[in-house]
């Protein structure tokens, strides 16, 4: 055998070994396993705390505040150079979410090799490390979000989620997430090879250079369109970590802390609709309605019309409103739970006849679709006086009740129910009648373990009941 034969089973050996995914073999309890197997870094105290900063992260996030402060003291900020801080802001803000997020962490699309290299160039102006590295880190805190292995963990607090996790080397090595296609892309190669050049220029050269070129104010550009406009990118792409999962609401699911609002949209240029994003991460969109703020999905959409973009992934909407519907049953069941609502049938004592026309002569009782109501409480407030209640006093007002003298409301059949004494022995023959359930019951919320019964409200049998049914 030639030693060129003799070397092709190694190199096919070490081609499918860097094509393995990192995660293929990894327990089905990895997370309960991981963090009772591997032991947390002590904690940080005043001893130990500058061996535990992370020196590189700290100084990125707090010298560029204070150059910025300190040259606009100096640096009078012209219209034009305004104006393009805030383009590039928003260009290389969009590098990260319609790029390093949406596109490469969570592949919600496809983009062309231009518009790759273009959201790649941006992304890096944004210093938030490489794409690989940043992919990386986000794919880990959807898989873990709100665990330990979580590389952001929003129960750690807000500020911990926002930069804390950044100034401190983290306590647990985040869980593992595998990136092998991304290290396969040959943009993402590139800009992880040359990432220190490409920062230095898209981050402060670039913007100075423009100024300069345009209207001549290439220290404005350096101050306002590089340092702050980079301070503001930062905290932008930070709230989604932080802001994101505490402020607004849960219309998708509660399970976890990422949240929909506003205003973090705003913040965030567009990924402010984050509860939506962690049940579809790999939807292209943030925002799902047309009025909702969401530039980035805005430009993947564009770009696609310019066949730029393609394969934009959309949640199949029938799964997307069944979410939706989820959490809609569970506020009105948590509704449901703190409102008082009539006996159960099987709770009540069973009357004679003759009982009920000896009671009535103590007490208002009325006798409406088998069961007896006690009126006392209501007879002055009746809106059609008192006299109409009291005519049937010990008497059947059934047919009365249900049309024959007035088509009582659902708010009337609803009170009726809530004064419920007893069930008339042998006058409650249809236990499943319409008539017997008040209309707050017909379409209560029923958990799973009560969908047993017909209605999984009140009016249903008892175990007892279904026991001698069984029986006969």
């Amino acid at each position: 055998m030639s030693p060129k034969s003799r070397s092709t089973p190694s190199a096919t050996s070490t081609a499918q070994k860097d094509d393995t995914p990192i995660d293929a073999n990894i327990p089905d309890n990895y997370v309960s396993y991981t963090l009772k197997n591997t032991k947390p870094l002590p904690p940080v105290t005043w001893s130990n705390l500058l061996k535990e900063i992370n020196w590189l992260s700290t100084a990125i996030l707090i010298v560029p505040p204070l150059v910025g402060f300190i040259g606009s003291r100096y640096v009078k900020l012209r219209w034009e150079t305004l104006v393009w801080s805030v383009l590039y802001y928003f260009l290389t803000g969009l590098g990260i979410t319609a790029g390093y997020h949406r596109l490469w962490a969570h592949r919600a699309y496809n983009a062309s090799l231009p518009l790759q290299y273009a959201l790649a160039l941006f992304g890096a102006g944004a210093l938030q490390g490489s794409i690989k590295w940043w992919s990386r880190g986000h794919r880990a805190h959807h898989r873990y979000t709100d665990t330990d292995l979580d590389p952001y963990n929003a129960h750690k607090g807000f500020w911990y989620s926002h930069l804390g996790w950044m100034l401190i080397k983290p306590r647990r090595k985040p869980g593992v997430a595998d990136v092998s296609d991304l290290s396969k892309n040959p943009v993402v190669k590139w800009q992880h090879k040359h990432y220190l050049s490409l920062i230095l220029t898209m981050g402060f050269i670039l913007p100075s250079v423009v100024a300069w070129l345009g209207w001549n104010d290439a220290r404005g550009g350096f101050v306002y369109a590089g340092v702050l406009r980079l301070v503001f990118v930062h905290h932008s792409t930070f709230c989604v970590n932080s802001l994101a999962h505490w402020l607004g609401e849960t219309p998708f699911d509660d399970k976890h802390t990422p949240r929909d609002h506003m205003i973090t949209a705003f913040v965030t240029i567009g990924e402010g609709y984050h509860n939506f994003h962690h049940q579809f991460p790999m939807d292209y969109r943030n925002a799902i309605k047309w009025y909702q703020y969401d530039p980035t999905k805005w430009l993947i959409w564009t770009m696609s019309t310019f066949g730029l973009a393609s394969h934009l992934k959309i949640f199949p909407d029938n799964e997307v409103r069944k979410g939706q519907l989820t959490m809609q049953l569970k506020r009105l069941r948590e509704t449901q739970e703190k409102l008082s609502w009539p006996s159960d049938s099987n709770d009540l004592p069973v009357i004679s006849w003759d009982s009920f026309q000896e009671q009535s002569l103590k007490r208002p009782l009325i006798l409406i679709s088998g069961f007896i109501h006690d009126v006392s409480s209501f007879i002055e407030e009746h809106p059609g006086g008192a006299h109409l209640l009291i005519k049937f006093i010990g008497k059947d007002a059934t047919t009365a009740f249900f049309g024959g003298v007035y088509d009582h409301s659902n708010a009337a059949h609803n009170l009726l129910a809530m004064k419920r004494v007893g069930v008339l022995h042998g006058g409650h023959p249809h236990a499943l009648d319409d008539k017997v359930i008040p209309p707050s019951q017909r379409l209560k919320i029923a958990r799973y373990n009560e969908l047993g019964s017909a209605y999984g409200s009140s009016t249903a049998y008892s175990e007892s009941e279904e026991g001698f049914a069984e029986k006969n």
